[in-house]
């Protein structure tokens, strides 16, 4: 028998109460009948799926500081894929916070730990314990496994991902894809593009100057420095510029090109830089126009610049946030249909399959 890596122990108060799955209804209305200070506040379902090993307890305290500003019913789902023996343990609690400094508002948590063969048990509980009348955002954390399923797609209102945590992302678009047929409505969330937002809020502000404007047809090279780990915000912030700007691409000796509407080339150099955020530094060249925007290593905001000739602009925004659940509660607090990263997404996969 292989010995557990993800092992919860026999009694875990981070988690709540343990209870049996049959009475997680029951026991949660127990709890609300305990303090009827509390208010249940909820305006969506919120799954988080996770295969590593501890993640069950870290994302419960994720979800406990998400509550304060995002009410939901949270699932948390815990898959320990090296235990081969099925089994299914849930827990129960609240997570409670001050409105107004007198009533508690408070929001649902469930949370499961499963092991053995898990697809169909892992649909049929989660989809048991939804609240019906609200939507799904689905957080599922690390790669994608046969868990993801078109059934299990099909009832998911948003899907949020990080692409940068993927060995393959090519392969991982392609599963998304195949088990989203059913489900075209799909909003995606990509915790990769969420990192790059200041770039391209600060990117597209500066274009709205005349004097960077004149210059947009007479681009021909772009810069990007980025952090190893984080190559897809590069690639994603390149096909937004070239999606954007109507390029088309251009055959190259070199990682990218791409053809202005005019007919110009266009020239792309990409830099890995270990000791750098996410997203570095991205650089637009024209004949006669510069336009800069930086980010340094541990920096608390972005520099924006430019340079036309003898005309200089400058200004300063907040940095994106990197770690996981500020990123998912810039996504919830935004919303909307995401339809600009849908606009790009079939670019920035054509790239990720020419780098194959």
């Amino acid at each position: 028998m292989i010995e557990s890596s993800d092992t919860i122990p026999e009694v875990c108060p981070e988690l709540g109460i343990e209870v049996p799955v049959s009475q997680i209804d029951r026991e949660l209305r127990k709890l609300w009948e305990q303090d009827q200070a509390r208010t249940n506040a909820s305006l969506m379902n919120l799954v988080v799926y996770s295969e590593k090993p501890g993640a069950l307890i870290e994302n419960s305290q994720i979800i406990r500081e998400l509550t304060r500003d995002h009410a939901c019913r949270a699932i948390l789902v815990g898959i320990d894929r090296n235990e081969p023996m099925p089994s299914l343990r849930a827990w129960i609690t609240a997570h409670c916070h001050l409105s107004d400094g007198r009533k508690s508002v408070c929001c649902e948590q469930i949370a499961f730990h499963l092991t053995g063969r898990v697809t169909g048990r892992l649909r049929n509980t989660v989809f048991a314990h939804l609240n019906s009348d609200l939507p799904l955002v689905f957080w599922w954390q690390g790669e994608l496994s046969e868990i993801l399923t078109e059934r299990l797609v099909s009832v998911m209102d948003r899907l949020i991902i990080d692409s940068s945590s993927w060995a393959d992302p090519a392969v991982s678009f392609a599963m998304i894809e195949e088990a989203s047929q059913s489900n075209p409505d799909l909003i995606i969330q990509d915790h990769a593009w969420t990192r790059s937002w200041q770039f391209r809020v600060g990117i597209a502000s500066l274009f709205d100057d005349p004097a960077a404007q004149q210059a947009l047809p007479e681009i021909d090279r772009v810069e990007i420095i980025y952090h190893p780990g984080h190559r897809n915000t590069a690639l994603q912030m390149l096909a937004w510029l070239a999606v954007q700007a109507g390029w088309k691409d251009r055959p190259s000796t070199g990682e990218f090109a791409f053809e202005s509407t005019g007919g110009a080339a266009i020239s792309v150099a990409l830099h890995e830089d270990p000791t750098a955020p996410p997203l570095s530094s991205v650089v637009i060249h024209a004949r006669n126009a510069t336009v800069r925007i930086t980010q340094k290593t541990g920096a608390s905001h972005v520099e924006r610049q430019l340079e036309a000739g003898a005309y200089k602009a400058s200004s300063l925004s907040p940095v994106d946030p990197t770690p996981p659940a500020a990123l998912v509660a810039v996504q919830l607090a935004r919303g909307g249909k995401n339809s600009l990263y849908q606009k790009i997404l079939p670019r920035f996969r054509a790239m990720l399959k020419s780098e194959k």
